[in-house]
């Protein structure tokens, strides 16, 4: 188990990869990604500010549970990670278990080290393009700073899965 600490801003990538090639930033990884998110057969996971997330990307698969978020400027909320190695599989388990998928999400993520961040370079099908700024012992704070030097633009404050959610037919409804 860990605790996810991150923020998230809407972003022009070309101007952040200018920006992080500047401060002498690391590219570490570039992959497709395809979030699959499922609904707990007994309470709404998205209501009660969790997720479930199965990850299928060239680095492997993963089940990911995130649990709610703390209050304050940056995104922080316990985070538990299994790495998986059949997806099919894993997602029958989950549906045999009455778990329903809800959300898909899929982008083209760009990973960058600079200093003790993870800078990822997100663009979302649907949603256009996005930096997310992550460190295991910043500060919202620093985290916000961060994303200053960046240049980005707004900060969002909602998942990825929040948004697409918006986006299907009949959002808004319970």
């Amino acid at each position: 188990m860990s605790r996810e600490v991150e923020v998230k801003a809407r972003a022009n990538l070309e101007q952040v990869k200018t920006r992080l090639k500047e401060l002498g930033a690391r590219l570490v990884k570039v992959e497709d990604q395809v979030d699959t998110y499922f609904e707990h057969p007994c309470k709404s996971l998205m209501a009660s500010d969790e997720a479930l997330r199965l990850r299928v990307s060239s680095s492997g698969v993963e089940l990911t549970y995130k649990g709610p978020r703390e209050a304050g400027g940056a995104k922080s909320r316990v985070e538990v990670t299994l790495r998986v190695h059949d997806p099919c599989a894993t997602k029958l388990l989950l549906e045999s278990l009455g778990f329903r998928e809800v959300v898909v999400v899929r982008k083209k993520r760009e990973v960058y080290v600079v200093g003790d961040f993870e800078v990822a370079l997100d663009s979302v099908e649907g949603l256009g393009e996005f930096v997310e700024v992550e460190s295991k012992g910043a500060s919202g704070e620093r985290l916000q700073s961060i994303l200053q030097l960046l240049g980005v633009g707004e900060v969002v404050q909602e998942t990825y899965a929040e948004l697409v959610a918006k986006l299907l037919p009949g959002a808004g409804r319970p």
